[in-house]
């Protein structure tokens, strides 16, 4: 009884030091005391004079040694600069890019999350869901109207594409401008309000919510928006906002996609012929593949590294990823054959171009941006991955609920309903813990972006659990409804958001690298 009581005691001295993180002289404290009672036998329950053994002498050892760590010098100097030299020749280099990539962003409340010290009161401060009047109206109008005039059946089965009305009613009521400002004719929505009308619409037509939810992500809108110059706002913004321009982004190829930055496609700084005018401009040589919108758009935003050879621009040969705005009727603009991704409708496809000029003032925000594309990607991506995919895959996970606990309580089997059956109740709860957790993730998630925040962090994160509890949540739904389920037709609910998974999965950094 006396070596439990003990074992216990020091089981929860340990974690007491451990969870208030005691200092290093504390932890030598309680070696030495733990160590003194195993000499003295108290451990096993007869007290004695110390006697000294070989677990006792390593037990004075370990004490000792953590009271001289607990002093800073002699830490450096035989602790952290050893492990430092160790670990610096062991890891890799990082190149300018992934520094980008890794100080993108900001870093909020998850820095406490993961620092072990987590101020529960700081993410309880996060503003709960709220919405303007403006907002509001838009979700219970124009939304609900866009989700009444979706057909899945007919866009998915009968046209593969979506319908020239939905097109028109989803440019006329400014669906395509809610991410930009009211300032340059954009309806300027918070990232609340963005991420509930985008769950709305997927829940409905997970092909008609791509058209509204890519120009509202990371694109040129947003790009233009936070970096374009005064002349490229004031002409793209609006055009963009009333869906004159129909945008897609081409940062995909056939050698990078994950590691985007690896990149084949260049730009040469030299001077050519524009408009019969003699300019300084880019020649461009591109290659995309699976680039959402490519067959529709008008305004192709293209990433590309740029070199100058004859250092026109003064900042050597290796300018760095830029970013540029090409119309799609621009001699040499080629798009290709529509892709087809898991029988999806949404318009998909590559985009090449060979020897290209343009002008210098195509790129975005002008000259004086040249090289700054990954930075300015990486800057865009935190906020962008926050709310598209986590909003659909909430919707997702909350329509698959919502008809298969339905489906349970009136498909019967053995004259018993079988949401009442064990192998059913199973999938039942864990699609009901998804609903919740992936709603509770958004909607905290979009606040944080609505305050300001661009949690780059969080926003990786959310992407892969959202989009995999998504697939665990679909195909639960699949083995609830068994043949109900696989029989493709109108009255199918299931089959347009099974076949979007492997998009979703997919898109933003696939998983199985981003995880």
């Amino acid at each position: 009884m006396a070596e439990f009581i003990f074992a216990l005691l020091s089981l929860f001295a340990l974690f007491a030091l451990a969870m208030n993180r005691a200092p290093l002289r504390l932890w030598a404290l309680a070696a030495a005391v733990f160590t003194l009672c195993a000499e003295m036998g108290l451990v096993h329950g007869h007290l004695h004079r110390p006697v000294l053994t070989l677990w006792a002498l390593l037990g004075w050892l370990i004490a000792g040694a953590l009271f001289a760590l607990s002093y800073k010098d002699l830490r450096r100097k035989y602790v952290t600069l050893p492990a430092y030299r160790a670990l610096k020749g062991a890891m890799p280099i990082i190149s300018e890019t992934e520094r980008e990539a890794l100080q993108a962003g900001t870093v909020g409340w998850d820095a406490e999350l993961f620092g072990g010290t987590p101020d529960w009161a700081k993410l309880r401060r996060v503003a709960p869901i709220t919405l303007t009047a403006e907002e509001r109206a838009f979700l219970d109008g124009p939304t609900v109207e866009l989700c009444k005039r979706l057909n899945d059946w007919r866009i998915r089965h009968e046209l593969h594409d979506i319908p020239d009305d939905i097109w028109r009613f989803v440019c006329d009521n400014g669906f395509l401008g809610m991410l930009i400002s009211k300032q340059h004719g954009g309806l300027g929505f918070s990232a609340q309000a963005q991420s509930l009308i985008l769950g709305k619409i997927s829940s409905r037509s997970p092909d008609g919510v791509t058209i509204v939810m890519v120009p509202n992500s990371l694109g040129p809108g947003e790009l233009i928006e936070k970096y374009g110059t005064d002349a490229q706002k004031e002409h793209f913004l609006p055009r963009l906002a009333r869906g004159e321009e129909i945008p897609c982004f081409a940062l995909t190829g056939p050698f990078s996609g994950s590691d985007a930055a690896s990149m084949r496609d260049i730009g040469i700084v030299t001077r050519g012929l524009h408009e019969g005018k003699e300019t300084l401009g880019l020649r461009l040589t591109w290659d995309k593949r699976y680039i959402t919108l490519a067959p529709k758009a008008t305004l192709l935003g293209l990433a590309f590294r740029l070199f100058d050879p004859e250092n026109l621009l003064g900042r050597g040969e290796d300018v760095g990823i830029t970013l540029a705005l090409v119309p799609t009727d621009h001699p040499g603009v080629e798009i290709g054959r529509r892709h087809l991704p898991a029988g999806a409708s949404f318009p998909n496809g590559p985009t090449r171009g060979r020897d290209v000029f343009i002008p210098i003032d195509w790129i975005i925000g002008g000259a004086e941006r040249a090289g700054q594309g990954w930075r300015m990607l990486m800057s865009c991506l935190a906020a962008g991955r926050s709310i598209s995919l986590p909003a659909t895959s909430a919707a997702a996970a909350k329509s698959m609920l919502r008809t298969s606990t339905a489906y349970a309580r009136i498909r019967k089997q053995f004259n018993l309903p079988i949401g009442f059956m064990e192998g059913v109740e199973e999938p039942l709860a864990r699609m009901v813990e998804a609903a919740y957790e992936l709603e509770a993730a958004r909607a905290v998630t979009a606040s944080m972006v609505s305050a300001g925040e661009k949690p780059a962090v969080i926003s990786a994160l959310l992407k892969y659990v959202s989009t995999e509890r998504m697939r665990q949540s679909v195909n639960d739904a699949l083995d609830i409804h068994g043949g109900r389920g696989i029989c493709d037709g109108p009255s199918n609910y299931i089959q347009g958001a099974y076949q979007m998974v492997p998009v979703g999965i997919t898109v933003e950094g696939a998983n199985i690298l981003t995880r």
